[in-house]
C-alpha cells in the first residue's frame, strides 16, 4: 500500500503538480476502479467515512489531473461526464440496461482508415463505443 502511495506521490511530481491531499485522495480513487465514476461518485466515495471533500475540490483536482494527462474525460452518454484513470488508447462498452461500462482493448477493433473520411477533417483522435447489454442483464 505504502509503495502504491509513493507511486502516486512521484507520478504527481513528475507531472509537475503539488502533491495536495485532495489531488493525492481523487487520483487514488480513480486507479482503483475501473467503473468510470462521475465526479459526485467520487466525491460520495471519498466521503464515506468522514465528509473532508467538497465538490469544488474534486472537480478542480480533476481538471488538474486532466491538464496534466493523468486523468481523462470519458463521455458514453449524454449529459453525463465520466473520468478514467486510463489513459491510454482503448474503447469502451456500456450497458444499455444496468450501464456497468467496461474497457476494450484497443486492439479488438481494426483502425479505422482515416484517409476514408471527407477532405478538410482533421481527426486528433477517436475512441469506439459499443452499447449493448452485458452478461448480467442480457
Amino acid at each position: 500500500m505504502q509503495q502504491q502511495a509513493d507511486d502516486i506521490v512521484k507520478t504527481l511530481k513528475t507531472k509537475g503538480l503539488r502533491v495536495t491531499p485532495q489531488r493525492f485522495a481523487v487520483y487514488s480513487n480513480l486507479l482503483s476502479r475501473q467503473d468510470h465514476p462521475t465526479a459526485e461518485q467520487i466525491l460520495h466515495a471519498l466521503n464515506q467515512d468522514a465528509p473532508t471533500s467538497s465538490q469544488a475540490t474534486v472537480y478542480s483536482s480533476l481538471q488538474a489531473l486532466q491538464n496534466v494527462g493523468l486523468v481523462r474525460e470519458v463521455l458514453l452518454e449524454e449529459g453525463v461526464c465520466r473520468y478514467d484513470a486510463n489513459v491510454l488508447p482503448h474503447h469502451h462498452f456500456r450497458c444499455k440496461s444496468c450501464g456497468a461500462i467496461e474497457d476494450i482493448a484497443w486492439e479488438k477493433f481494426q483502425c479505422i482508415d482515416l484517409q476514408q473520411l471527407r477532405p478538410g477533417l482533421k481527426v486528433e483522435e477517436y475512441e469506439v463505443t459499443v452499447h449493448g447489454q452485458c452478461d448480467h442483464c442480457g
